[in-house]
């Protein structure tokens, strides 16, 4: 009997027995985590799993990347990526297949024991397959990780860049942080969709919580203030502390066309007066 049909037939006929023996061997491995997954849910995954691969074996095939285990491959990637969300670590979930090898060993020894040649040649494709399937779902687990701390880099780059409108076509951008190429492409599209949506005139620029100024830092703040214009706003750029200047003047940075202020209420103080008719119109 080939190993792909002795497998199959254990997986059918001793699926409850596996899975006791499975779930006990995760938790000696420490891959179990009772805190993060209920215990019938686990069971139910591994069932789910134990099904996929079945009907791979079914096919006749132990290479991972056949066609056949396309169906156990996501069913993995799709695990994976809701255990990432869940809180395990790769290693966790790579232990969830790894932990399912002694069951299985055990009964490919009872089952093929006589022929010790096709024991030791389904025991050694069986553990490559599945050292294959456990490596896949670190790869699948890291990958959706790298998806979820991106998107929340997204939010807190959104979050961190809030645009205030101070009064009646005067809008403010605290910035807090570094201000790298991505994080200005985001300042930038939040400034200039609020000087669309609101009709501002004057957007001020705070840099009280830029912890540094370089050129590349200088370069991004002008290229806002050029995106700004083009948009009919002028900018003043606020929270110029001393050694904020000083680094500038020491860089060479021309800032002469921009309005600049060492503090927020100082910026808003020229806006007021640049737009003085409005306001003792409006309010």
């Amino acid at each position: 009997m080939a190993a792909t049909e002795t497998l199959t037939a254990i997986l059918q006929s001793q699926q409850n027995e596996i899975l006791t023996e499975w779930l006990e061997e995760l938790g000696k491995n420490g891959g179990r985590r009772d805190d993060l997954v209920p215990v019938d849910e686990m069971k139910q995954q591994m069932r789910d799993i134990a099904g996929r691969l079945a009907a791979a074996f079914a096919h006749g095939s132990l290479d991972a990347a056949d066609g056949a285990w396309d169906a156990a491959r996501e069913q993995l990637g799709a695990m994976s990526r809701t255990r990432a969300r869940q809180g395990f670590s790769p290693r966790e979930t790579a232990l969830l297949v790894f932990a399912l090898k002694k069951p299985i060993f055990n009964r490919l020894r009872t089952a093929l024991g006589s022929t010790p040649a096709e024991l030791a040649d389904a025991t050694w494709q069986t553990s490559v397959l599945f050292d294959s399937l456990g490596l896949y779902t670190v790869e699948a687990t890291l990958r959706s990780r790298e998806e979820i701390i991106s998107r929340q880099q997204q939010e807190l780059l959104e979050l961190s860049t809030p645009v205030v409108e101070l009064w009646d076509g005067i809008l403010a951008l605290p910035m807090i942080g570094t201000l790298d190429s991505a994080r200005t492409q985001i300042v930038m599209e939040s400034l200039l969709q609020r000087i669309v949506e609101t009709g501002s005139t004057i957007a001020i620029l705070d840099i009280t919580g830029v912890p540094t100024v370089d050129t590349l830092v200088a370069q991004h703040l002008l290229k806002t203030v050029a995106a700004a214009r083009l948009m009919g706003a002028e900018c003043i750029i606020s929270g110029i502390r001393p050694q904020i200047a000083q680094t500038i003047v020491h860089l060479g940075v021309d800032l002469s066309a921009v309005i600049t202020k060492a503090t927020l209420a100082d910026a808003f103080r020229v806006a007021l007066a640049k737009t003085r008719t409005r306001l003792d119109a409006g309010r």
